[in-house]
C-alpha cells in the first residue's frame, strides 16, 4: 500500500544506483564496526509486523527500505507491511495509533514524536546498547531524540536525519557579488536583495512545511540568539532577539520570490529546479534530482550547498529533521519490533540505503561517518555532520511533549509567516507565539 497524501515525491530515476547499492554482499565504504554478541531479542513465534513511515523523497530511500525489510522478512518469518505516508500526514496518523491503542507496531515519525507519545511506547534501550557499541556510538541528535530527558531510556530509535543547508546557484551569487554564502546576517542580506534585483530571487518556505518550513524559522531564530524555552523549558521565544529575528526577515523577505507563504516541502524543490529561485534550503535530494536529470544537469553543476550563516550563533545555527522511530505498547509482538530496527541499522541494510539514497538520510550512529558516500562527490561532505549539530526541536530546553507539540502545532513558522505577510508586527507575532508555546509548556 502506498500513500502519498499531499507530499509530492521526487524520483531520482535510480534504480539503477538501488540495485547496485543492493547487489552488495557486504557494507561498503569501510564501516568500522565492533565484534559484538548479536543483538538478544528473538521474534515471537508467528509475529507479523505493520510498519508506517514518510515518505521517500528520493527513489532509492523506498525501493531499498523495502528490500531491507524483504531481507528480515526472509530471515526471521516475519511478514513485514511497510506503508509510506505524506509527511504532513505522519503526525496525524501517529496521534491516532496513540489515541486508539491500534494501528501499526512500529511507527517512524518525526524528531521528538515519541517523548509526545513517551508513556505509550516501548522502551528500547537495549535496541539503543547494541547499536551503540557495535557501531562507535551515537551521534549527538542521535542520543538527544532517542533518549527520555534526564535519564539513560531510550524511547525512539533515530534512523537519520536530513540537514536543509543553503542551496545556491553559483553564477547567480557570483553575479550579485559574492565568492560564497556570508556568515553574517548583513552580508547574507545584501547577497539576497543583490540577486533579486538580478531576478534571481531567493525562497524558503513559509508555509506548514514539516521540514523546509521549521527548518527556516529555528535558523531565523537561533542565527539571533533567540530561542522558543530555556535550559528549565520555561517559554522564552518573547525577547528582543526573536523581534529583531523577525523584524530581519521582514527586510529578506523583499528577496523571497511570490508565494512562499503556502509552500510545503516539495514547493522549493521544484521552484529551484525550474529556475523561479536561486537560492534555499534543503536536504540532499534537490541537488541529486537535477543531478541525475538530464533536463536540469547543468543547473545541478551550477549547484552548491553551504551551511546557513551563522550571525550571532557559535556553531552552524541548524538541526536536522529526524525519523524516529517507536514502538507502541499495543504491539503483540515487541521482539519482533525491536529485531526489525536493530536489523535495518546494521551495516548490511543500512549502508546500502544510505549509498543508494544519496546521503538524505544521514547517519545517527558514528560509525558511518566513514561511508564514502560523503566524500564521492565533495558536495555532499557539508551533510556529513547533520546529526552532530547541537540545536534541537524545542532548543535550549529539554526535548519534552511539549516541545514536540509546539514543533506539530507550527507555532514558529506561523509566527514567522505571519510577519513575512504583514498580518503581524515583530511584537505582537512574538508575543502570540508565546501565548501559544504556554498552552504546551504548561508549568512555565
Amino acid at each position: 500500500m502506498h500513500n502519498f497524501t499531499r507530499r509530492a515525491t521526487i524520483g531520482l530515476g535510480a534504480a539503477a544506483l538501488a540495485g547496485q547499492a543492493m547487489a552488495q554482499s557486504a557494507p561498503p565504504g569501510g564501516i568500522p564496526r565492533a565484534d559484538t554478541p548479536p543483538f538478544g531479542a528473538k521474534p515471537e513465534a508467528g509475529a507479523s509486523l505493520r510498519v508506517i513511515r514518510p515518505a521517500r523523497f528520493v527513489e532509492p530511500d523506498e525501493t531499498i527500505f523495502r528490500a531491507n525489510a524483504q531481507r528480515f522478512q526472509d530471515k526471521f518469518n516475519v511478514p513485514v507491511r511497510v506503508d509510506f505516508v505524506g509527511w504532513e500526514d505522519i503526525r496525524p496518523q501517529t496521534a491516532v495509533v496513540a489515541n486508539t491503542g491500534t494501528g501499526p507496531d512500529v511507527v517512524i515519525g518525526w524528531s521528538d514524536d515519541p517523548h509526545i507519545y513517551a508513556e505509550k511506547v516501548v522502551e528500547l534501550t537495549d535496541v539503543a546498547d547494541y547499536l551503540g557499541k557495535r557501531y562507535g556510538g551515537w551521534c549527538f541528535l542521535g542520543e538527544k531524540y532517542g533518549k527520555r530527558h534526564n535519564s539513560e531510556a531510550w524511547i525512539g530509535i533515530p534512523i537519520g536525519g536530513n540537514m536543509g543547508p543553503c542551496v545556491y546557484r553559483v553564477s547567480a551569487v557570483k553575479e550579485a557579488g559574492f565568492d560564497g554564502i556570508p556568515e553574517d546576517h548583513d552580508g547574507f542580506l545584501k547577497l539576497c536583495l543583490a540577486m533579486k534585483k538580478n531576478n534571481k530571487p531567493i525562497g524558503f518556505a513559509l508555509g506548514n512545511a514539516v521540514g523546509d518550513g521549521n527548518n527556516f524559522a529555528q535558523w531565523l531564530l537561533w542565527s539571533h540568539g533567540a530561542y522558543l524555552v530555556d535550559e528549565e523549558g520555561k517559554v522564552a521565544i518573547n525577547s528582543k532577539e526573536t523581534v529583531e529575528a523577525l523584524k530581519y526577515l521582514q527586510a529578506l523577505y523583499q528577496a523571497f520570490a511570490p508565494g512562499t507563504l503556502s509552500w510545503l516541502d516539495p514547493s522549493n524543490n521544484r521552484a529551484f529546479s525550474a529556475q523561479e529561485i536561486f537560492l534555499t534550503a534543503n536536504g540532499v535530494s534537490l541537488y541529486f534530482t537535477m543531478k541525475n536529470d538530464p533536463g536540469t544537469r547543468a543547473v545541478a553543476e551550477d549547484t552548491q550547498h553551504a551551511l546557513m550563516p551563522k550571525g550571532r550563533a557559535v556553531g552552524a545555527p541548524q538541526t536536522s529533521t529526524v525519523m524516529n522511530a517507536m514502538v507502541f505498547r499495543h504491539t503483540r509482538y515487541p521482539n519482533a519490533a525491536k529485531a526489525f530496527l536493530a536489523f535495518m541499522m546494521e551495516a548490511e541494510q543500512y549502508e546500502p540505503w544510505m549509498q543508494g539514497s544519496l546521503g538524505y538520510w544521514a547517519h545517527p550512529l558514528k560509525a558511518y561517518a566513514k561511508s564514502t558516500v560523503w566524500t564521492a562527490d565533495p558536495k555532499n561532505t557539508v551533510f556529513r555532520d547533520t546529526m552532530e549539530n547541537r540545536f534541537w526541536s524545542g532548543y535550549r530546553g529539554p526535548i519534552s511533549q511539549a516541545s514536540g507539540a509546539v514543533a506539530a502545532d507550527y507555532v514558529l513558522v506561523q509566527m514567522c509567516a505571519g510577519v513575512a505577510s504583514g498580518q503581524a508586527t515583530p511584537e505582537a507575532a512574538a508575543r502570540e507565539a508565546e501565548r501559544r508555546a504556554r498552552r504546551y509548556y504548561r508549568n512555565t
